[in-house]
C-alpha cells in the first residue's frame, strides 16, 4: 500500500511539485507580509510654540525608530486631511504655552491626534508616544532639581530591561515558528484527504477490497506516503525560517524532528479519516480546508493570544493539535528548551494521532463492511 500510494505521488509531478512547493511559498509571504511590528510610525508634527523646549521634544521624536517624521505643518485641517486618506497614523501638536510651562516648572501639555481605525496599532503608537514625552518630562524635572539644589541627583530606582528569548522583539521570531506548524496542519490534512475518496471515485476501492490488506494496513500505508512528503515539506521550512528568516534554533535538533514526526502524523491521519468519511474528493476537499485552516490559524496561539480568548474558546482550542506544536515549536526555536519542560504537549499530540488513527481505522472498516 505504500509503495503503491508513493509511485502515484511520484508520477503525478505536477502534484508533487505543488506538495513540496506551496509550503516554501506560503511560508515566504506570510513570513515578509505578516509582520505584528509597529515602527517608523508616519507622523505630522504641528509646532505652534517654536521654542527651544519645544524643539527637543521634537528631536526625541525624530531620533526614535518607531517614528518617522513626514512633514511639519502649520494647521489641523492639514492633519485631518493626511489622517483621512491614510497618510499618517499620527500627529503630535505642542501649543504656544509649552516651552514657558516648562521652564516655569508648571506641567505642560501635548496633544496627540491618532487614527484609531486600526486600534491595536494606534493603541501601541500611542505607548511609544507617550513614552517619549515622559522621557522627556523626567529629564526636564531631573535638570530643574539639579538647578535648585546644586548637584546632580541620581533617579532612586535604575530600572534595567532585559528581555529573554527575543531580545530584538522581532515578531517574525515569534511568527515564523508558529507559521511552520500552521503550514504543515493544512498541507498534511490537504494531502491525505482526497486519497480514499479518489479511489471511490476512480472505482479502484473494489480491487483493494478484494486484497488481503486490511483498513489498518491501509490507513498506515496511505499516511507513510504522504509522510515521506511532509517530512521534505518540513525540513524546508525549517531551512527557510532559519536562513532566509534567521530565525534562532537554540534547541534539539533531534527533539525537534521527532515532534515534527508526530505532528506529522496525527495530521495526515486526520486527512485520511476526512477521505474516509467524505464521498467525493471535493467535499473530502473542503473539509479538509475548513478544519485545517480555520483552526489552525485562529485557534492556535499563532497569532491571537488564546488567554484573550474568550473561555468557551479556550475550552475549544483544546482540540487542535497545531496549539501544543506552536507551543514545541518557539520552545524548540526561541527558549532552547528540552523535553523536560514540553513533554506535556509531545504527550497530547501522540495522544491526538493515536485516537484519529483509530477513529480512520473504524471509520475505513465500516464502509469497507
Amino acid at each position: 500500500m505504500f509503495t503503491k500510494e508513493l509511485r502515484h505521488i511520484v508520477r503525478d509531478s505536477r502534484s508533487l511539485v505543488m506538495a513540496l512547493g506551496v509550503p516554501v511559498l506560503l511560508l515566504v509571504l506570510f513570513g515578509f507580509a505578516l509582520s505584528l511590528d509597529v515602527d517608523r510610525i508616519p507622523t505630522f508634527i504641528y509646532d505652534q510654540d517654536r521654542s527651544a523646549q519645544s524643539h527637543e521634544l521634537i528631536q526625541k521624536f525624530a531620533g526614535s525608530r518607531f517614528f518617522q517624521i513626514r512633514a511639519y505643518v502649520d494647521n489641523y485641517e492639514v492633519i485631518q486631511r493626511a489622517i483621512d486618506r491614510n497618510q499618517i497614523l499620527m500627529a503630535v501638536v505642542i501649543p504656544t504655552s509649552y516651552g514657558e510651562r516648562v521652564t516655569a516648572g508648571r506641567t505642560a501639555e501635548v496633544q496627540l491626534l491618532l487614527d484609531g481605525s486600526d486600534s491595536n496599532t494606534a493603541a501601541i503608537a500611542r505607548g511609544y508616544a507617550e513614552s517619549v514625552v515622559r522621557s522627556q518630562d523626567v529629564e526636564l524635572k531631573t535638570l530643574a532639581q539639579e538647578r535648585r539644589a546644586g548637584m546632580k541627583l541620581k533617579p532612586p530606582v535604575d530600572a534595567r530591561l532585559r528581555v529573554w528569548y527575543n531580545s530584538t522583539l522581532e515578531s517574525k521570531n515569534y511568527v515564523v515558528p508558529g507559521l511552520i506548524a500552521v503550514i504543515l496542519q493544512i498541507i498534511s490534512a490537504l494531502l491525505t484527504s482526497l486519497t480514499i475518496a479518489r479511489e471511490w471515485e476512480n472505482g479502484t476501492m473494489e480491487q483493494l477490497m478484494s486484497t488481503p490488506v486490511r483498513p489498518a494496513e491501509m490507513v498506515i500505508g496511505k499516511m507513510l506516503a504522504f509522510f515521506v512528503v511532509g517530512v521534505v515539506d518540513s525540513v524546508i521550512a525549517v531551512l527557510v525560517g532559519v536562513y532566509v528568516f534567521h530565525v534562532p534554533l537554540r534547541g534539539n535538533l533531534l527533539l525537534l524532528g521527532l515532534t515534527t514526526c508526530i505532528f506529522l502524523s496525527g495530521a495526515l491521519f486526520w486527512g485520511v479519516f476526512i477521505s474516509a468519511a467524505a464521498k467525493t474528493q471535493l467535499l473530502a476537499y473542503q473539509i479538509g480546508i475548513l478544519s485545517s485552516f480555520l483552526p489552525a490559524f485562529l485557534l492556535s496561539g499563532f497569532i491571537y493570544s488564546i488567554e484573550n480568548m474568550p473561555v468557551v474558546i479556550q475550552v475549544i482550542t483544546h482540540v487542535v493539535p497545531s496549539r501544543y506544536f506552536v507551543t514545541i515549536l518557539k520552545g524548540i526555536f526561541l527558549k532552547g528548551v528540552g523535553l523536560e519542560v514540553l513533554w506535556v504537549p509531545v504527550l497530547l499530540l501522540m495522544v491526538y494521532a493515536a485516537v484519529i488513527f483509530t477513529l480512520a481505522t473504524r471509520k475505513l472498516s465500516g464502509k469497507l463492511g
